[in-house]
């Protein structure tokens, strides 16, 4: 799984809303599709050895800053350390 180092951290990417949903206009035609949206996935940033940062990124964009000391940064943070044994 050395692909992509950040697939075990992207419990989040299930609560973006589903495809096709509500995306028909008042007159039942169907709005155009749009491109897949790109994997989210979360990099830490890390100083002296210690993870100060997550950031979320979809593809090249930065989504927001996670505080790797906040619930969810540790959820995030024990995800990936369970999955690469460190």
């Amino acid at each position: 799984m050395a692909e992509n180092e950040n697939a075990a951290a992207t419990p989040n990417a299930a609560a973006t809303p589903a495809e096709g949903a509500g995306q028909e206009d008042g007159g039942g035609a169907a709005a155009p599709q749009q491109a897949a949206p790109e994997e989210i996935t979360y990099h830490a940033v890390e100083k002296d050895g210690q993870v100060t940062a997550i950031w979320e990124m979809q593809g090249r964009k930065h989504l927001r800053t996670i505080d790797p000391r906040s619930r969810q940064g540790q959820e995030i943070l024990r995800l990936y350390t369970a999955e690469h044994g460190e």
